[in-house]
């Protein structure tokens, strides 16, 4: 559109992790499964191959970003490590079984949250609330889309990172934002637009799209 620029988020949930059934594991650096060949030939057609590239801090983004590139069959780009982007941490829960937390109707129906560890402003010791989370994270993209501005932004990261980008585009709290279904090595597209107009900065084009 005219008078328009766009900066155009690619979010990319990491590849399943392995060796932590039924347990919490948050920012944990734990290992993915990169075996999918056929996942990650569809990530391949849907990420960009140009623009500017980012992982966090956690390995499991990185190996799932080289495995995309894999697929590609060109040069990888380099790879920016965003802090900002990494996963909720969970503190003293990390490590611990979801039946032990009463997480995700394991626990009472009083107390068990449907769709995460616990309510949205709840902060495990030594960790944050996924409240906390969205701020950090809504922050972060603003400060990439300022950076990058009229570029393609390609990034490796979290469900909950990816539940709190959507959160920030749309204006959503944070406890309704953890209703988000997103899936390992599924696609989330957000963009903002700068420039003539009315209305929303961000726009979402889709969430949580297979890889297929």
């Amino acid at each position: 559109m005219d008078g328009l620029t766009e900066t155009r988020f690619w979010l990319v949930r990491h590849a399943p992790v392995v060796g932590q059934q039924g347990r919490c594991y948050g920012t944990k650096d734990v290992e993915c499964d990169t075996t999918n060949e056929a996942a990650f030939a569809g990530l391949a057609r849907i990420v960009p191959d140009k623009g500017a590239w980012h992982v966090t801090p956690l390995s499991r983004t990185r190996r799932t970003a080289d495995a995309i590139w894999k697929a590609k069959g060109t040069a990888k780009p380099e790879l920016t490590v965003s802090e900002g982007m990494i996963e909720q941490c969970f503190g003293d829960w990390q490590g611990q079984t979801y039946v032990a937390l009463g997480a995700y109707g394991f626990g009472p129906p009083e107390k068990s949250h449907r769709h995460w560890l616990t309510m949205a402003d709840v902060k495990p010791n030594g960790g944050e609330s996924f409240k906390e989370v969205c701020a950090r994270v809504g922050a972060t993209l603003e400060s990439l889309a300022e950076k990058f501005r009229g570029q393609d932004v390609p990034v490796v990261c979290h469900g909950g990172t990816i539940r709190a980008c959507v959160a920030h585009a749309l204006k959503l709290d944070a406890e309704s934002a953890l209703a988000m279904t997103i899936d390992t090595l599924s696609v989330t597209r957000i963009d903002r637009l700068d420039g003539a107009g009315i209305g929303n900065s961000w726009r979402v084009g889709y969430v949580n799209r297979p890889p297929a």
